[in-house]
């Protein structure tokens, strides 16, 4: 109620018009390398690093397969194919495109982060 005894309808006081939220500047952010850049950076190279880890992992696993397979199976390595023992021809052969492979996806995915983080300063 007001002084005069009258009721007046409610009304919102407003000091200044919100826009939205504040519009993170991200390459100026990056560039200028305040804190909220930093961290954008080092969640690039955690990314890559990771990506680089579970590489060598898979990597390491797969060529340590077979010496382990013939250590528990020796018949194994007595095997041949086309009259080359299968130890010579696992490593004069097939150890190559396995690291041919995880060497392409390896930069595939490496690219594909820094294609999402540039896409995200950019923005």
């Amino acid at each position: 109620m007001s002084a005069d005894g009258a009721s007046r309808p409610r009304e919102r006081v407003v000091l200044a018009q919100r826009r939205g939220a504040r519009i993170v500047r991200t390459r100026v952010e990056v560039q200028e390398q305040t804190e909220v850049g930093d961290a954008m950076i080092r969640g690039l190279i955690r990314a890559q690093l990771a990506v680089a880890m579970r590489t060598a992992v898979v990597v390491v696993v797969l060529l340590c397969l077979f010496p382990v397979l013939m250590a528990v199976l020796p018949e194994v390595g007595e095997l041949t194919v086309a009259g080359v023992r299968l130890p010579w021809l696992v490593l004069g052969i097939v150890v190559y495109p396995v690291l041919l492979g995880a060497g392409w996806l390896f930069v595939r995915v490496a690219d594909r982060n820094e294609r999402e983080f540039t896409d995200l300063v950019e923005d």
